[in-house]
């Protein structure tokens, strides 16, 4: 607040396992942990974005049950989330799953206004699913510069989406997303020079090859 910031997120898990190992709690108890986090940021008029991970599959637990990923967002709406970011940490999701998924949060009483999607490419699968959110009514989804993120705790999840694969898709779309990709492009290029390899985006890769 301090520095000026009008939104917060809290992140809890969809599983056991991965609650353990990238918080150092149960489920439960990350729920209860961002619970305070919550509230104090209502009562000083700040919105709160909570993120579920793990809601589709966890490297330990295996397949998530849509249910069980929709019953820990319902608590966090319950505690007063104003969206709810899906996390698919390890990118194992498919379109047919997020389909799946978004109907048992909709059965939940949750509604599309509610949800964004966070997606992770390690499968390829990440534009596939981001236009199956679109097709359900998803307006909101996370993605980052070059194809940047990861979790330690999650050895085989890769980069999240890159913003320039996402802004080529909804373009084609004749979706407006406010982002000047030629920016972005050059951005994500002087990224991968200090990080010392290629950018994973195709977009980029298409753009500068």
């Amino acid at each position: 607040m301090a520095a000026g910031a009008d939104e917060v997120a809290i992140f809890v898990s969809a599983t056991e396992s991965f609650a353990k190992a990238n918080l150092a709690t149960s489920r439960d108890g990350a729920v209860e942990m961002a619970a305070p986090v919550i509230s104090q940021a209502r009562e000083r008029g700040l919105s709160v974005r909570g993120y579920v991970s793990m809601v589709f599959g966890d490297p330990w637990e295996g397949a998530v049950p849509p249910e069980q990923a929709a019953a820990v967002a319902g608590r966090l709406s319950e505690l007063g989330c104003g969206t709810i970011s899906l996390g698919d940490t390890i990118g194992v999701g498919t379109a047919g799953q997020v389909t799946t998924l978004i109907e048992a949060f909709t059965a939940a009483g949750m509604g599309l206004d509610q949800l964004a999607m966070h997606f992770h490419d390690t499968y390829g699968q990440a534009l596939a699913n981001v236009l199956a959110g679109l097709e359900a009514g998803i307006t909101e989804f996370d993605a980052s510069a070059g194809g940047l993120g990861g979790c330690p705790y999650a050895k085989s999840a890769t980069g999240n989406l890159a913003t320039e694969d996402l802004v080529w898709l909804l373009d084609g779309l004749g979706i407006r997303s406010g982002v000047d990709l030629g920016t972005l492009v050059r951005t994500s290029q002087w990224l991968a020079g200090h990080l010392g390899r290629p950018s994973p985006s195709r977009v980029v890769t298409a753009l500068t090859g």
